[in-house]
């Protein structure tokens, strides 16, 4: 993987995840003016598809922060992106499995 997919992937990851937080953010307000919500299925599958961090920052706004089992999903999730990263950190063999042009 050259400097570049890197910078690519790290760009696609930074997008998606401000995404996920203005999502949250939407969400967060919706639920201050009683307006129709985003479902918690929904918010953790954009978590799970790349958007963890995303979603961790949302809970700065007070958002899903006492909410179980989503807190505990959430993390769940994050320590699954986790440990995906470092064995593509660890283990660069294995990146060929991600595409290449995107």
């Amino acid at each position: 993987m050259t400097m570049t997919d890197i910078i690519k992937w790290a760009l696609l990851f930074l997008a998606l995840n401000l995404l996920v937080f203005s999502i949250y953010f939407f969400d967060k307000q919706a639920s201050r003016h009683g307006k129709r919500r985003i479902s918690e299925r929904t918010l953790l599958l954009l978590a799970l598809i790349g958007g963890s961090l995303g979603a961790v920052a949302a809970q700065l706004l007070r958002h899903k922060t006492r909410k179980e089992p989503f807190r505990s999903i959430l993390a769940a999730i994050l320590i699954l992106h986790g440990a995906l990263i470092a064995v593509l950190a660890f283990v660069p063999q294995w990146s060929f499995l991600l595409p290449q042009d995107f």
